[in-house]
């Protein structure tokens, strides 16, 4: 024991060395993402939206990290990163491990998956593989859909060059002017507001043995481009080239200085759809360097924001494909079961003519009474449970009092349609709408509108820290007494990415829980300065310290002769302070299993420091989105789900809330979750201490004992190991 103390104390752990880059450590995990449309056994269909999925994280990723950084930059800002790079050394490594990764997904839609569409009746073809039919028939379709929502923009002395929107995707154009024989420069925006991609009618479509396909068509921006002399009457059209601009579309609001928060973010929404400077530019690869120098010039970009892609940009646009009727290129559909123990509950629908509508059996909030439940979303139902919990309370007449937290909803929420409909039947209903939540604060600014004129209190969070949490309170008048019932969770209220995450969510009626969220809430509609709670672990009063000090627990117990377990699983592990901490637990002797989906800076496996980490990524079907943290402390387990990563933003600049579980059936159950997790040979990425992933393969032989082995059977493992 003294070696490893003296091991412990000789190390500087906030040596830069032992932590990986955050910026690429998200590209990494990006690049996982477009595995999956690699990957020849995910279904052909999901390959192409893994594809968009990619480019869509690439646009945010400008918009937000890449953009930050260059604003750090040109405020000569030098501080560095915990892995030791300045914002211009990041700038330099993003664009040296990105370019690779660009050029490997163009070369797998261009040589791969257009080819296996074809196979599959599936043409999306050039328009100079067009037959003189279907051209006739697309200049036709030109004339009257496209060409009058064209606005084509002269370049020169008398016009200066145009300020092009935020991931618009355009043609750059040279015309020349037979009678001077002068060549000039347009811009054409290829509309957003019309369909990327052409199709042809069932008779223009390819046909193969007899059969038609099931689509034929072409991109929006080559029949703009073949068309183009109805733009230009009476000049020649000398070539276009399409290029793609991305901008800063991050939000910078004075919170402390805003009178009004939501209209000063409805300012600053308004900006974003025209976007601040520019970050990026996707260029086709053969554009000549004039208007490639050009570009570069008036959108006061360098060579190191130039990407070159060979064929289609912007393929985001490709989830147009999942559409298509053809579900033997799809996943099979998931259907959500009801938890068991929600099975027996009644169901509240509205009828549009009668009101409410209740089938038989009990109410949702006497089964609650009868032990905690925990929900696993998308394999349980949240129709038939989170939002039965939210539809019930607002027409249950023993309710009071409901009061949420929405940080993300869908545009047709029904939970958002619930609380409306509470507030209409008399209760009281308090609704906390996060409006900084990014890319939705326009979606989150309507409802909240909504709610307010339909008499629910909105509050819109707290100035400097976003409340990301997910908590529902419901106080109920039972006989003599009032009771509340709460729910947990990991995710959203959304509906939508219910059935696209994998999320939990806890409903309890637990005094202790009930006490410390109506605490919560007075903290976050009021003035509150509570610093501690009875159960839960809260960001950013209480949650970092106490994290830490559990880390340290199991640290002692080895220390003191005994083991040590931690088994925690997040989307992204960042914070310094974290990482320290669980390295000197592993110094220690702790055995750590960390399941990270996105960005880890943590180095696993470094001999001294963190042989006893290990680290796996799982990226799949559904967005691994739950947050659970387990520790053995002794054979006195202790487990927690919530809201919040390992993060700096999310223990100190954010509010969240972590709940234990204290259900020892409850426990069992999140035990053989992370279990499964830990087995998993067909999703699984093995993080290495040089930063780099390696993917499990089924029946490897370095985890077949893993794959065999329950969560549980490895935590006593643990303690038989340590004896």
């Amino acid at each position: 024991m003294a070696q490893t103390k003296t091991k412990e104390t000789e190390i500087n752990l906030k040596d830069p060395q032992y932590y990986f880059n955050r910026e690429l450590s998200w590209l990494e995990f990006n690049y996982r993402v477009l595995n999956e449309a690699l990957d020849s056994r995910t279904p052909l269909l999901e390959r192409l939206k893994f594809t968009a999925i990619f480019s869509a994280n690439l646009d945010e990723f400008f918009m937000v990290r890449v953009a930050g950084l260059k604003q750090q930059v040109q405020a000569g800002v030098t501080k560095l990163t915990s892995d030791g790079r300045t914002p211009l050394e990041q700038l330099t490594v993003i664009s040296e491990r990105l370019r690779p990764l660009v050029k490997e997904q163009d070369q797998l839609f261009e040589y791969t998956l257009r080819n296996l569409l074809i196979n599959q009746g599936i043409y999306l073809i050039n328009y100079v593989d067009l037959d003189q039919e279907q051209r006739t028939y697309l200049h036709k379709y030109f004339d009257e859909n496209i060409f009058p929502v064209l606005t084509p923009l002269a370049v020169d002395p008398s016009h200066p060059f145009p300020y092009i929107s935020n991931l618009s995707l355009n043609l750059g154009v040279v015309v020349r002017d037979p009678d001077t024989e002068e060549e000039h420069f347009a811009r054409v925006k290829v509309p957003g507001v019309l369909p990327r991609f052409v199709p042809l009618p069932p008779e223009l479509r390819h046909q193969e043995d007899d059969q038609t396909a099931i689509w034929t068509g072409v991109p929006l921006e080559q029949v703009i481009a073949h068309n183009l002399e109805a733009l230009f009457p009476g000049m020649i059209v000398q070539e276009c080239h399409p290029f793609r601009v991305t901008r800063n579309a991050d939000l910078s609001v004075e919170e402390d200085e805003a009178d009004d928060l939501l209209l000063a973010i409805e300012q600053e929404l308004r900006k974003r759809h025209i976007g601040k400077s520019a970050v990026r530019l996707e260029i086709h690869a053969a554009t000549p360097e004039p208007i490639r120098n050009q570009l570069i010039k008036d959108l006061e970009l360098e060579e190191i924001d130039v990407y070159d892609i060979e064929g289609l940009l912007g393929l985001k646009d490709l989830f147009y494909f999942m559409s298509l009727p053809c579900p033997d290129l799809k996943d099979e559909p998931w259907s959500a079961v009801i938890p068991p123990a929600l099975q027996r509950v009644k169901k509240v629908v509205d009828d549009n003519d009668e009101g409410k509508v209740q089938q038989e059996g009990e109410d949702i909030f006497s089964i609650i009474r009868q032990g905690d439940i925990l929900v696993h979303h998308p394999y349980h139902s949240f129709s038939s449970s989170v939002q039965q919990f939210i539809t019930q309370a607002a027409y249950d007449p023993d309710v009071l009092t409901i009061k949420m937290t929405l940080y993300r909803t869908s545009g047709d929420s029904p939970i958002v349609n619930a609380l409306i409909a509470a507030a209409a039947n008399g209760k009281q209903v308090a609704a906390l709408v996060e409006l900084k939540a990014r890319f939705d604060e326009e979606n989150n600014i309507i409802w909240a509108r909504r709610l307010e004129q339909s008499g629910v209190h909105v509050v819109y969070g707290l100035v400097g820290l976003k409340t990301h949490t997910k908590i529902i309170l419901i106080v109920r008048q039972e006989a003599k007494q009032i009771r509340r019932y709460v729910h947990i969770g990991t995710g959203n209220y959304n509906p939508k990415t219910a059935k696209l995450y994998t999320d939990l969510g806890l409903f309890s009626c637990r005094e202790k829980l009930g006490a410390d969220l109506t605490d919560l809430f007075n903290f976050l509609t009021g003035y509150s300065r509570q610093k501690s709670y009875r159960k839960l672990l809260v960001a950013p009063v209480n949650m970092r310290d106490r994290m830490v000090s559990m880390i340290n627990r199991e640290a002692e117990h080895c220390r003191n002769g005994g083991s040590g377990r931690i088994v925690a699983k997040m989307n992204s592990l960042v914070d310094s302070q974290i990482i320290e901490t669980l390295y000197k637990a592993s110094q220690a002797g702790v055995k750590i299993d960390l399941i990270v989906r996105g960005i880890c800076c943590l180095k696993p496996g470094i001999e001294g420091v963190s042989d006893n980490i290990h680290v796996i990524s799982i990226v799949g079907r559904f967005l691994e989105h739950s947050r659970i943290f387990y520790f053995h402390n002794g054979g006195q387990e202790e487990i927690y789900i919530g809201s919040a990563d390992w993060m700096t933003r999310n223990l100190s600049r954010r509010v969240e809330a972590v709940t234990p579980v204290e259900d020892a059936k409850i426990a069992q159950e999140l035990q053989e979750i992370l279990g499964v997790m830990l087995s998993d040979n067909r999703h699984a990425w093995e993080l290495q201490s040089d930063g780099s992933y390696i993917q499990r393969q089924p029946q490897s032989k370095d985890h077949q004992q893993s794959s065999q082995a329950t969560f549980r059977e490895m935590a006593l493992q643990a303690v038989k190991d340590s004896i």
